[in-house]
């Protein structure tokens, strides 16, 4: 066994089967380095597959109508993503593409499948993360349709607040480095208006921005501001 078994026995969709079903993942499985800004698959390419991030980041988006990125999520190492194609999606819908220099474990549709015959409890889960991440792709575009731009950002970042944030001694510091390019293809607007919009958090002293950083001066503030409750965030994340 290589070093793609202790990947995959550490991803916590899989940490339920024995070295022997993962030994048999871990022979089907093909690994590969992708460069920054690399394309991992594009809508309508061959849906056979699931994929699992070792290391790295990748982000998920769509195109609008109007031509604009709508970015739909992060893959964070340790998570797995295109994962329809094991549910019989024949083609890609969505963009993958690397923020950084990733490495990606390539899983067959059919190893899952047969896998999932002897597992009820990996079906279950399985099922579980689909609808779950399907949901969150709803909700968000839901939220670029109907919410002003101000509303949209505000969402973001106590979103990414719940999954980057860490303690910090002006309120939550964002463990995460984005461009308000990116901000804006997050929340389907546009730079300008997210530096607009980051300007006026700032004189509110609801937000800093430093060096492509965001501290959260007052998360509950933000909160009360959508209607929404503020994101729990973790001591242990802090140092991250």
């Amino acid at each position: 066994m290589d070093e793609k078994y202790w990947y995959l026995k550490g991803c916590p969709l899989f940490e339920q089967l024995d070295d022997e079903q993962i030994a048999r993942l871990e022979a089907d499985s093909q690994i590969k380095t992708f460069e920054r800004k690399s394309l991992v698959y594009l809508p309508h390419d061959q849906s056979d597959s699931m994929l699992l991030l070792i290391s790295g980041r990748v982000r998920i988006y769509h195109i609008t109508g109007e031509g604009k990125e709508a970015l739909l999520a992060f893959i964070d190492p340790g998570e797995v993503f295109g994962e329809l194609g094991v549910v019989g999606q024949q083609e890609r819908e969505e963009f993958a593409e690397t923020m950084e220099v990733s490495q990606i474990i390539k899983i067959p549709r059919q190893s899952i499948s047969q896998l999932m015959q002897t597992q009820p409890t990996l079906t279950l889960e399985f099922t579980q993360m689909i609808a779950l991440r399907r949901q969150r792709f709803e909700r968000r575009l839901k939220s670029l349709m109907f919410q002003p731009n101000r509303d949209r950002l505000i969402h973001l970042l106590l979103e990414l607040a719940e999954r980057y944030g860490s303690p910090h001694e002006e309120g939550v510091i964002l463990k995460i480095k984005l461009s308000h390019q990116e901000l804006a293809n997050l929340i389907g607007s546009t730079r300008e208006t997210v530096t607009v919009v980051l300007g006026e958090l700032q004189l509110e002293k609801l937000v800093k921005v430093q060096r492509r950083q965001l501290i959260l001066k007052k998360m509950e503030a933000l909160a009360q501001q959508i209607d929404a409750p503020p994101p729990s965030i973790s001591s242990r994340r802090a140092g991250k």
